[in-house]
């Protein structure tokens, strides 16, 4: 699943206003750090975390934008895509505009345990069992 991904830089004035609540002592580092020079504020210590986690969990995350983007034609789902999956320890978010079809040999739990859900603008071709397994995941 080839997918293009456009990053925004970010401005000061599209950002967004959080709160967290810290302990005393992890506050007390924080401010340590700032102290002596490791940082300007507490604000940018936050920030600087902040972009770390998601600089060291970047492959995940890349690999989670690819799966949630809409695909375009059609998008065929084999048994073996799925036992993929979940031998992966992954759930698919199927987004499909055009055709979306899962392999008649898919059984209803292995489609239970690796598809978390299914949009599709267009058709979803698959058995009633599939079908009926998954409705309260097809949107």
């Amino acid at each position: 699943m080839a997918a293009e991904i456009h990053r925004i830089r970010e401005r000061a004035c599209e950002t967004e206003k959080i709160t967290i609540n810290l302990g005393y002592v992890d506050l007390g580092h924080i401010d340590l750090l700032v102290q002596e020079g490791f940082y300007s504020n507490r604000t940018d210590f936050i920030r600087t975390a902040i972009r770390n986690q998601l600089s060291s969990h970047g492959e995940e995350v890349r690999k989670s934008i690819v799966r949630h983007t809409l695909e375009l034609g059609l998008r065929h789902y084999t048994r073996a895509d799925l036992e993929a999956i979940k031998a992966a320890g992954e759930k698919l978010h199927i987004k499909v505009l055009g055709l979306a079809s899962i392999a008649p040999d898919v059984t209803p739990a292995l489609a239970l345990a690796t598809i978390e859900s299914i949009t599709v603008l267009g058709a979803l071709h698959a058995s009633k069992d599939i079908k009926s397994a998954l409705a309260d995941r097809i949107g």
